[in-house]
């Protein structure tokens, strides 16, 4: 048995748990999100808490069971606090700002580069060098943070490019230093 699919989900106030066959439906303060999930994890409301187990014991089910745990405590979290990341743009000229729901990304082409939220996902650019992603999915406002830090990942000799706010860029010596 899964050390983190055994502990059970609590459920707070305002928040409502409806359970249809695979289906996982939560809805509280932030907004409403659906998951379905494999046959073989069995998931149950118990009084105020959220209870995951695996109805065999073959190691498929082992190990889907913790993760599967762990997203509907990502889902409780998602519409009661939200999710977020946080962006970070180094180099000369870049920057960020909003068209629109839009991002426009200045990052050393020749045109800016435009971004498109999907639905679920909020955009917000405090400073020009800052870029905050929030919503309700933990998954896809990370998917969100990761295509938006793959338009132009920090590159090793001066650190330029989007990178996540705590990501520590390790930086190479250039052919000067080596002597």
């Amino acid at each position: 048995m899964s050390r983190v699919g055994k502990y059970p989900v609590q459920i707070p106030d305002k928040v409502r748990v409806t359970i249809d066959q695979n289906k996982v439906r939560i809805e509280g303060p932030k907004g409403m999100i659906e998951r379905e999930f494999p046959p073989q994890i069995e998931v149950a409301v118990e009084g105020k808490t959220i209870k995951v187990s695996q109805k065999g014991d073959v190691k498929n089910q082992k190990s889907i069971h913790g993760t599967t745990r762990a997203i509907i405590n990502n889902m409780v979290t998602g519409v009661t606090q939200g999710h977020g990341r946080t962006l970070l743009i180094e180099g000369q000229g870049y920057r960020a700002k909003l068209d629109g729901k839009n991002l426009s990304l200045q990052l050393g082409y020749a045109t800016p580069i435009q971004f498109t939220p999907p639905k679920g996902v909020e955009i917000e650019v405090p400073r020009p060098e800052m870029i905050v992603i929030r919503g309700i999915d933990k998954q896809l406002v990370g998917d969100v943070a990761a295509r938006i830090r793959a338009i132009k990942s920090p590159e090793p000799y001066k650190g330029k490019g989007i990178r996540y706010e705590r990501e520590y860029v390790r930086k190479k010596t250039g052919k000067k230093a080596v002597v």
